[in-house]
Formats: C-alpha cells, sequence, structure tokens
C-alpha cells in the first residue's frame, strides 16, 4: 500500500544553552501547579461527567452495563483509581481526579518523548502553558470525557513524530474512540500524516477508531450502530432561529463564526495563540513544524464538525467544551513565540496581549469556572435567552462575568492558587513585556533625537 517511502522529521535538533536555574525554577511551577490543582480546587460533579461516574460505579459494584449514550472508553480506565478511592472509602475523590491524572501524564510523557526533539525551554514553556493558560485549567476540574480524548490524541500524536507510529495511532485511536464525533478530525489528521510520509497504511488508524466505536455500541446497545443519541438529540425551541432542530442541522458558517468569534464560546478568546503565525519560527525544528500541522489538522476537522452540531455551544459549560484540543497548537504557537521572538515591535505586542488573554482564560477556568453565569441564563431552567446572552454578550461571558458581578467567594485554597497563577503569568509575561520595554526605549531614544534636531 505504498506510494513513496518518506523520511520522517525526527532528526535530533542541536540542543541549545539550557540555563539551569531558568530549568529549575520552571519544573518546580509545574510541580507546585499541579499539587495546587490536586489540593485546592474543588471539583466539579456535575453534567455528563457526573452520568459517566454513575455509569463506572455501576458498572463496577454491580457489573450492570450501561447503555446510555456516553462512551465508557474513557472511563474504563478510571477504573483503578475508584477501586483505590473504594478501599480508602472515597472513590468520588479519586475518579474525579482522574482528569488531572490524565494531564499529569500526559505532560510527563510529552516532555520524555520531545526533550531530544525540541529545545528544552520551548517545551518547559509548552507545559507551563497548557497547565496555567490553557482550557486544560478548567477540564481538569471535572470528570468529563473531552480530557481523555485530547491528551491521548496529544501523546500519540508526539509517539508519532517520535518515531513510536503504530503505538501512536492506536493511542490516537483509542482517544477518538471516546469522542465518536471526532472521527473527522482523525481524518484530518491521518490525511496530513499519509501526506507527508507518502504511505497509505496509516488509514488503518481510522478503521481501528470506527471498530472500537461500533464494538463498544454492539457490547453496550446491542448494534454496532446503535449510538445511544437516537430520538434524543436535540435542544429547545428558543429565541434563536435555528435553535430546536437535531443532530448536525446547524449552518455551518454561522457555527464557524460562533466557535472561533463569539465572546462567550470562541476560540479567539479562550486559545488566542490559535491564531498566531509561527510556521517561520518552526523550518529549522521539523519534529515541532509537523506536530504543530498535525495537532492544526485535527483542530481544523473539529471546527467543521462541530459548528454544524446543534449544541455547538456546550451549553452552560465553560467555554468551546468540545474544542479543548485547540488548546495544544494555541499553547505550542505561544512558546513558539516566546521562545524565538520576532523582530518587530507589533509581533512583540500581538504575542503579549495573546499570552495575557491565555494567562486569564487559564485562571478564570480553574478558579472562576462558569458557576454564575447558568444563574443569570437560566433563571428560570427555560434557557429562552441563553444564546444572546451568555454566547455571544461579553459581559456574561464565563470570562468577564466575575468583572461584573464581583465574582463567586472563593475557598482558601482557589485564592491561594489565583495567586500562584497570577505569580506564574507574570513570570511567563516577563520576557515579551521586557522586549516591549526595549522597543519603547528605542522609540523614545529616536525620538527625543529627533525633538534635539528641531531648529526654529
Amino acid at each position: 500500500m505504498s506510494i513513496r517511502a518518506a523520511e520522517r522529521p525526527t532528526k535530533r535538533v542541536p540542543r541549545e544553552v539550557d540555563n539551569r536555574l531558568a530549568a529549575t525554577v520552571e519544573t518546580v511551577l509545574i510541580i507546585i501547579g499541579f499539587a495546587g490543582m490536586l489540593f485546592l480546587l474543588p471539583r466539579l460533579d456535575w453534567g455528563d461527567g457526573s452520568v459517566r461516574y454513575h455509569q463506572l460505579t455501576a458498572l463496577l459494584e454491580q457489573g450492570a452495563v450501561p447503555e446510555g449514550k456516553y462512551s465508557m472508553v474513557g472511563p474504563l480506565f478510571s477504573a483503578p483509581l475508584w477501586l483505590i478511592g473504594e478501599i480508602g472509602g472515597s472513590p468520588d475523590w479519586w475518579t474525579l481526579r482522574y482528569n488531572l491524572f490524565l494531564l499529569v501524564g500526559g505532560v510527563v510523557f510529552v516532555w520524555f518523548a520531545l526533550r531530544d526533539l525540541l529545545p528544552r525551554p520551548l517545551l518547559r514553556r509548552f507545559i507551563l502553558l497548557l497547565i496555567f493558560a490553557s482550557m486544560f485549567a478548567h477540564h481538569q476540574l471535572g470528570y468529563n470525557g473531552e480530557m481523555f480524548t485530547a491528551i491521548l490524541v496529544l501523546s500519540g500524536s508526539v509517539a508519532l513524530v517520535g518515531g513510536r507510529t503504530w503505538p501512536g495511532w492506536l493511542t490516537v485511536a483509542i482517544g477518538v474512540a471516546n469522542t465518536p464525533a471526532t472521527l473527522p478530525a482523525l481524518i484530518m489528521m491521518v490525511a496530513k500524516w499519509v501526506w507527508d510520509v507518502r504511505r497509505l497504511r496509516w488509514v488503518l488508524a481510522v478503521l481501528t477508531a470506527v471498530g472500537l466505536v461500533m464494538a463498544e455500541a454492539w457490547l453496550r446497545r446491542g448494534s454496532p450502530l446503535a449510538t445511544g443519541y437516537e430520538g434524543d438529540d436535540r435542544g429547545n425551541r428558543t429565541i434563536m432561529p435555528y435553535s430546536g432542530l437535531p443532530g448536525f442541522s446547524y449552518p455551518i458558517f454561522f457555527g464557524l463564526l460562533s466557535l472561533i468569534l463569539s465572546f462567550g464560546k470562541g476560540l479567539l478568546f479562550f486559545a488566542p495563540g490559535l491564531f498566531l503565525p509561527v510556521r517561520q519560527r518552526l523550518r529549522d525544528l521539523a519534529a515541532g513544524r509537523q506536530l504543530y500541522e498535525l495537532w492544526l489538522a485535527f483542530v481544523i476537522g473539529l471546527l467543521l464538525l462541530y459548528a454544524m452540531y446543534w449544541s455547538w455551544s456546550g451549553s452552560s459549560f465553560w467555554g468551546p467544551r468540545y474544542l479543548l484540543f485547540a488548546a495544544v497548537p494555541a499553547a505550542f504557537a505561544l512558546a513558539v513565540r516566546c521562545h524565538r521572538p520576532g523582530d518587530s515591535a507589533g509581533a512583540d505586542l500581538v504575542t503579549v496581549l495573546a499570552l495575557g488573554l491565555s494567562i486569564w482564560a487559564g485562571l478564570n477556568g480553574a478558579v472562576f469556572g462558569d458557576v454564575d453565569v447558568p444563574k443569570v441564563c437560566w433563571p428560570d431552567g427555560a434557557g429562552q435567552y441563553e444564546a444572546p446572552i451568555c454566547f455571544y454578550t461579553p459581559e456574561f461571558s464565563a470570562l468577564w462575568y466575575p468583572f461584573v458581578a464581583g465574582g463567586k467567594p472563593l475557598s482558601t485554597g482557589q485564592w491561594i492558587y489565583l495567586t500562584y497563577g497570577l505569580a506564574v503569568g507574570v513570570y511567563l509575561l516577563a520576557g515579551p513585556l521586557l522586549r516591549l520595554v526595549g522597543h519603547l526605549r528605542t522609540w523614545v531614544g529616536f525620538a527625543t533625537a529627533r525633538i534635539r534636531a528641531v531648529h526654529w
């Protein structure tokens, strides 16, 4: 099935100077950040995350195979945590931190797999941004399925570029099987990989994911084609013109505009790094360039699919729920621009603005979340005006509502994490801000010289 063999870009890059003090500081920041997430932040137990937890509990306690619509691929991997917790009398404490453990395992794997393929300072900055300045900070609070899919696709793609192709694609396929709607995104990623390496055999990754999805459906619902969404895949009729329609009925044009530009759900505000150009800065980092392009291909597939979904917004969930994976290329782009800054003040200014917004999105998601916003948009439970208010109005965006309403009372742990996160944010912003100050000094010096040269 081979068209033409092509060398994968796994060549080791020359190791850049890695300041030992900076390496130590950043490693400590990462470890303390994970500890803060583990012990300081409360867990979210609601929505389909709660349904998945109770399905897992019923399976492990009673042997009851759930017939519901939510995949059990991801929750099954959390069974060891549930069993550990059961021994200690607190299975919920352990299981509801499953997404955090996934995030920890994912970044550890990324570090060891890429530390000889990418500059280590760049890699640490990428990890810091994933933890503190991305949508992962909110998703690790709950038990929803997007984290499992995102981390496995991230880890699998890193394994691909590192030369572990078969395990990499199997990992990606398992992650996609947990969220069957991401199959189009997998097709986009596979197409990009096949184009790069000129081997058709990797189409088998798509077939593997489809096989896993159908096998789960067969075991749980009696038919490989039964999704669990039959007859229950539409929202309520509201003021919005395309509400109340089933399935993938939303006009893709409006869906793309909303997923990218809306104040309450748009990637421009929740993952601004996604829109920053970095390809030229990656021209001599083959592994980084290929990873970035694979990640973008997956995100494009997600966008095209979910832009047509009736619940493209993820309802009352914080931010663009289904597009969590977009945080990966967004954080990587910001890390690249911080590690390899451009020569112009304009480029540095754009980096500072995107980085600052990303840091706030991460802290907002981890500490404030969206608990208060639904009380405004769904005061009577009917949700007649939820879309125009919470999805499109900046005052009611989860990002900005704490400034409008004064914020909810925070626990001591949340205050500690917020303070620590702000300190990490200052550290991340220090380099780009200092470069901006350097540009400003140059401008001031030039303007001063011009003024002094003026004569009557």
